[in-house]
């Protein structure tokens, strides 16, 4: 071996040395402790109740977090949201304009605005008394589930809530109480994916009319060569502009959640 990994050798030995005493001598002080230079390792019992009480609350926070985006698409007015705006978007005859990201965060906004109500209610009878150490989990996940639950029941169809009922093979509920959230989740689903298209489809029949003049205009000047949507797109989007589009269709939207 060659001088220099003799000294290379002999100088990580003395550093091990240094490195056994310090955690010989902190270990003679505190058994309990653990102590290297930047990492502290301690040996013992549980922190008092304060501090696990706290890494609960962490740990719930976390949980609800990695929950937070299948909570927003299924107990909340986003499905509706987004498909009317996307249905809007092909109506215009524009695949692209406006961006996903537009038209998500714009429903993302509205869904809020939407929710508000329930959010305050949710904040103020369970976040705020379990963050106080007023209230124990349980309990808070139960107030805190009530609003939802009850937006969800007035936006859910008779339909629906038997269609799953049945499907689950559970017993007639006989009153809303007695439905269970997995019951009534996908039931508030079905419901918004129909109202949904149903306000798609209203949208749709200006546009479609506007198609269709153009596309007999084209014909019957003889001009079969020019594509209907190259003349309709500009008057499609000239049309809903005129008639300030944008406010009525959200007006419309966020009125049916009344």
């Amino acid at each position: 071996m060659s001088a220099p990994s003799l000294r290379r050798a002999s100088a990580c030995a003395l550093l091990g040395t240094v490195l056994l005493a310090c955690a010989g001598a902190a270990w003679a002080a505190d058994p309990g402790a653990l102590a290297l230079p930047g990492v502290q390792l301690r040996l013992g019992g549980a922190g008092n109740a304060g501090e696990v009480a706290s890494a609960i609350k962490i740990l719930v926070g976390l949980t609800v977090l990695s929950l937070a985006p299948a909570i927003l698409m299924s107990m909340t007015s986003f499905i509706r949201i987004v498909i009317v705006l996307s249905m809007l978007r092909h109506a215009l005859g524009m695949q692209e304009t406006p961006p996903n990201t537009v038209v998500i965060s714009l429903a993302l906004f509205l869904t809020f605005f939407t929710m508000s109500p329930a959010l305050q209610e949710m904040n103020t009878k369970a976040v705020q008394p379990y963050m106080a150490g007023k209230m124990s989990t349980e309990t808070a996940v139960t107030r805190g589930v009530a609003p939802l639950r009850e937006f969800m029941v007035r936006q859910t169809r008779e339909q629906d809530l038997a269609l799953m009922v049945e499907l689950a093979k559970a017993e007639q509920p006989k009153s809303m109480d007695d439905i269970s959230m997995v019951q009534l989740i996908p039931a508030f689903m079905l419901s918004e994916l129909r109202s949904a298209f149903q306000i798609g489809f209203v949208i749709f029949l200006p546009f479609l009319l506007v198609d269709l003049i153009v596309s007999s205009a084209l014909m019957a000047l003889g001009m079969m060569m020019v594509p209907p949507a190259s003349i309709s797109l500009p008057l499609k989007i000239l049309l809903f502009v005129l008639i300030d589009g944008w406010n009525l269709v959200v007006r419309s939207l966020l009125g049916t959640f009344a």
